[in-house]
């Protein structure tokens, strides 16, 4: 009944009428929006910011997860802090905890390991599969089948990609399943921490301060990337050199003032921008509910377990922070829901959109029955996501799921290696081994038990239950004692469960491994079912979709995808904003308000240096003449999502002058919602970076390897 439809990349193109603040562009869009990016004021040519193999695309790369960018043609990477917390917590313990002191390397060879999962992508090509992924997929197809297909087709086009071994190659979809786009990207493995200053400035304020305004936190750290002699991806090795950057971002002390353009370039996460008022919904009254408060759970937990011993409390930082930004996020949606009926502006629009495609539509009964299918699909994944939830919340142990995974690898290898689920291929194996790996400076017995215990408390408390889990999983109580049962805290037992086959897992005594074949079944009883809905969601929605772009470009609107952890681009200005009625809020905050909000109580102690540089006034060429200071944040109308923090923050010419690494409270439902209105992105300004680098701690080396514009 329903025909597939494939829209070229040409279609994509919309009216010139676009609001220049909303947006999170595909490169190649945006020779579309030169009149926008005039009007803005950026300088750098359209055709060039579309070209990924030169600057400044080529020195904007992915560390996955968080956005960064090369600043010299030595493989030296800034990000933020918290993109770098892992590499920071990793090498810290009670007696040296960089955490709380800062790390800094004076030379290459005190450059610190970032962890063995740690990688910095850089993307060089991007080319339009969609027709090779989606040809002859049909309505006579179960979704299971479609899924399949999919997935078959886009493992093939990926190996296809991956003959070097140089590359990781992906096949995102774009609006929701329209399009299919195959990202190549260098992959560098070996990374290593550079600097990053006390935890004490990169994470001032806290967890009070995030998603705040005013803000005072230097959230910035670098990293260097290392290849092997040859030039290439390698292993780590004390051989290696660092990975010559073709291009890297020019650094702007000058410095921005209220009004001026400002262009981001990241990866942002994920955004829902185009979902139905249902998912909105269901996701402010039951999804986020639910999740924030198994996060506040969890958080209790690990902190009821680590309390009082300070190497516990080391080990489980990162994850605790990890933990707490999720939850302030999906709080701060909750509330962004109850403050704005984002549902009911939905529903409006919605019920337009329906009437112009009925409207319009050759076939009125087509289209009613597009969107009645559409509206059932949609119900299933709503439904089946609580199940998985509840699934996950049942088995919420980071030993149960390496035995998980390690069960499930052992199953995979006996098919051929194309044939494989995604994730335990060849090409997955050294990921696995790296988590895998990860636990031993992330782990402890106490803490897992704790957390496996509480979460089984807290799921038989829940409304949805996966089918046939209830009598397979273990009481609290015998959930504590498999931890006396198993060897997989041990990591070279853990790691050496990655090379056995099935038989062995069915034979062992190991009671982790036990757990998960007792568990297998229903976990893929979910999975499969999971597949069935997102075959039928891979075919439903594109046409969707389709309709909507349609739709939007009739009005002169912005038709840009939802963010899905590719490379994107965003612009907008430096400017204040008005949270409520009467109160406006400046777009720069300054080195004045670290003093005003240090407490000497945590999260607001300002360290000793930091405090009597600025007491002794000592701001010299980072002093900004408007402001009489040393800026600390700056606000500006970019859109970004999770994902974009680290993203380099350029100035009209392409020079580096912050990085983007939040956004305000009111502005976290823009993953839903863009509203000019209240929307704003949080970024640390370039002169506070390297203030603190000149004056605090001494960061001369690092300084010295870039390339600065000092104001004249």
């Amino acid at each position: 009944m329903f025909k597939k439809l494939v829209v070229p990349a040409a279609l994509l193109a919309f009216s010139a009428q676009v609001q220049a603040d909303e947006g999170q562009w595909q490169p190649y869009q945006l020779p579309q929006l030169k009149a926008e990016l005039k009007k803005v004021g950026i300088t750098i040519p359209a055709e060039k910011l579309a070209d990924l193999s030169k600057h400044p695309m080529s020195a904007i790369v992915s560390t996955g997860g968080c956005s960064a960018s090369f600043v010299s043609p030595e493989g030296l990477i800034v990000t933020n802090h918290h993109c770098a917390y892992d590499a920071i917590q990793r090498n810290s313990s009670a007696k040296k905890n960089y955490i709380t002191d800062g790390f800094l390397a004076k030379t290459r060879a005190e450059e610190l390991p970032a962890g063995a999962s740690t990688r910095v992508y850089i993307t060089d090509k991007v080319e339009n599969v969609t027709k090779e992924v989606t040809a002859g997929l049909n309505d006579k197809m179960s979704g299971r089948e479609r899924r399949d297909l999919i997935q078959s087709r886009i493992k093939k086009i990926i190996a296809d990609c991956e003959q070097d071994k140089a590359y990781r190659c992906s096949v995102p979809s774009f609006h929701r399943g329209l399009e299919y786009y195959r990202i190549r990207q260098m992959m560098i493995r070996d990374v290593r921490l550079v600097y990053a200053p006390a935890d004490m400035i990169g994470n001032y304020g806290g967890d009070i301060d995030n998603f705040e305004w005013p803000r005072h936190t230097g959230d910035f750290s670098f990293l260097r990337a290392y290849v092997g002699k040859d030039g290439r991806p390698a292993d780590p090795s004390p051989e290696n050199v660092p990975y010559k950057s073709k291009d890297f971002l020019v650094v702007s002390a000058e410095g921005l003032k209220n009004g001026d353009p400002i262009l981001l370039a990241g990866y942002p996460g994920r955004t829902s921008r185009y979902k139905l008022p249902s998912e909105i919904r269901f996701a402010r009254d039951t999804d986020y509910p639910l999740r924030a408060a198994e996060m506040l759970a969890d958080i209790a937990t690990i902190e009821a377990a680590t309390k009082g011993n300070a190497d516990d409390e080391v080990r489980y930082a990162s994850v605790v922070k990890g933990i707490n930004n999720r939850l302030k996020k999906t709080q701060g949606l909750i509330d962004g829901f109850a403050r704005k009926d984002i549902a009911a502006i939905k529903d409006a629009q919605d019920a337009e959109f329906r009437n112009w495609l009925i409207g319009s539509s050759k076939n009125s009964a087509e289209s009613k029955a597009l969107l009645a299918k559409l509206d059932a699909v949609i119900a299933e994944d709503m439904a089946l996501s609580q199940e998985e939830l509840a699934y996950a919340v049942a088995t919420n142990s980071d030993l149960f799921s390496s035995a998980r995974s390690l069960y499930r690898l052992a199953l995979e290898k006996e098919k051929p290696n194309a044939q494989r689920e995604g994730g335990y291929q060849e090409r997955d194996l050294a990921f696995i081994k790296g988590r895998l790996t990860r636990l031993e400076q992330s782990f402890l017995t106490k803490v897992d038990r704790a957390r496996l215990t509480a979460g089984l408390t807290r799921y038989a408390k829940l409304a949805v239950h996966p089918a046939g889990l209830d009598a397979l999983l273990p009481t609290a109580e015998a959930a504590a004692a498999l931890y006396d049962k198993t060897q997989l805290t041990d990591t070279a037992k853990r790691l050496a469960w990655m090379e056995k086959d099935k038989a062995a897992f069915l034979q062992s005594d190991d009671a982790f491994i036990q757990l998960a074949v007792k568990l297998h079944d229903v976990g893929m009883s979910l999975e499969n079912r999971r597949k069935e809905v997102d075959g039928n969601l891979d075919f439903i929605i594109p046409q969707y979709m389709q309709a909507v772009i349609n739709w939007k470009k009739s009005q002169g609107k912005p038709v840009y995808p939802d963010a899905n952890s590719t490379l994107r681009v965003t612009f907008g200005n430096v400017g204040s904003y008005s949270p409520r009625d009467g109160v406006t809020k400046g777009p720069f905050t300054t080195v004045e308000g670290i003093v005003e909000k240090h407490t000497g109580k945590d999260p607001f102690i300002a360290p000793a240096p930091l405090l009597q540089a600025i007491k002794e006034k000592r701001y010299g060429v980072f002093k900004d003449n408007v402001l009489g200071t040393v800026p600390v944040d700056f606000l500006s109308s970019a859109d970004t999502t999770g994902g974009n923090s680290g993203s380099a923050v350029m100035n009209k010419r392409g020079e580096l002058v912050g990085l983007n690494f939040d956004s305000t409270y009111e502005s976290i439902t823009k993953d839903w919602y863009f509203d000019p209105a209240i929307t704003k992105a949080i970024h640390v300004d370039i002169r506070y970076m390297l203030w603190i680098m000149k004056e605090v701690d001494h960061a001369d080396n690092v300084l010295k390897e870039m390339t600065i514009k000092y104001p004249k």
